[in-house]
């Protein structure tokens, strides 16, 4: 991959170093005893200055041109990996959570260790959720492209500008049966981190407003297994509690779909 200077990244990696050692104490207890849920998560809000945050989300663009758009029964959102084709500061914030120094902070927060970024964006990226989208309940492929990493963590960093609840296109972790939910709001300038594994339900409620929802998203990968054991599967989708067509389909569709891909070595991609 082509090395660019990103001449706000480390300007990013300093404030976000910052964040995190002036509230470690507090975030590593909210790490350490979940609440309302059994995935491991944490909080930073006013993860950089107002203004830096404002200029993340302006650089986003408004139809969502540039996007690619994932509409399914799994999920409807536009995505998008390519940083080159936009404003050099979303590969600026993208990169600084990758940056080795702000890794070795959350490691030490959340006790993972051997973490490793990517950079590829395999996983990661940009996404955008416009009016009436939303992202079913799912667990994470469990994997990297490769397949020789496994996906730990998920980074998740909110820039919409007066987020509310009421709009919608919050962040849900659920319990394993999926029978209860705890929300948390895309807050504008808020960074969420949750653990991935075999049972971190999670999935995004349906945006009602009639502006999108903008995300920086990230994954920390690591060649130790979350489990005492190895472990394969795609990402694997199901639905709320009151959609029973979806999670009987999602059932057929997660086994299907993990059938195919450890025949054929082909997970899903960009595209």
């Amino acid at each position: 991959m082509e090395t660019i200077n990103y001449k706000n990244k480390e300007f990013y990696v300093e404030t976000i170093l910052n964040r995190i050692e002036e509230g470690f104490k507090d975030l590593q207890d909210e790490w350490n005893n979940p609440q309302a849920t059994p995935t491991k998560h944490l909080i930073i809000d006013n993860l950089l200055q107002e203004k830096e945050a404002l200029d993340i989300f302006d650089a986003f663009p408004r139809d969502g041109s540039g996007f690619f758009n994932r509409d399914s029964f799994r999920e409807k959102k536009k995505t998008s990996q390519s940083l080159d084709e936009f404003n050099p500061i979303l590969g600026e914030i993208t990169y600084a959570l990758q940056d080795q120094r702000v890794i070795d902070a959350v490691s030490e927060l959340t006790g993972f260790k051997s973490l490793e970024p990517d950079p590829m964006l395999y996983a990661g990226g940009l996404s955008m959720m416009f009016k009436d989208d939303f992202l079913n309940p799912h667990i994470d492929n469990s994997h990297d492209a490769t397949r020789s990493k496994y996906r730990r963590l998920n980074l998740l960093y909110y820039v919409s500008p007066e987020w509310k609840k009421e709009n919608g296109a919050n962040f849900e972790l659920w319990n394993e049966s999926r029978d209860k939910v705890k929300t948390i709001t895309s807050k504008f300038n808020r960074l969420v981190i949750m653990e991935t594994n075999k049972l971190s339900w999670h999935s995004v409620s349906t945006n009602v407003f009639d502006e999108p929802r903008c995300c920086v998203s990230n994954y920390y990968f690591s060649r130790i297994s979350p489990e005492d054991s190895e472990y394969f599967h795609v990402t694997s989708f199901s639905g709320r509690p009151e959609q029973f067509g979806k999670i009987i389909l999602g059932k057929f569709d997660n086994c299907l779909r993990n059938t195919f891909s450890k025949i054929t070595k082909i997970g899903r991609g960009k595209k």
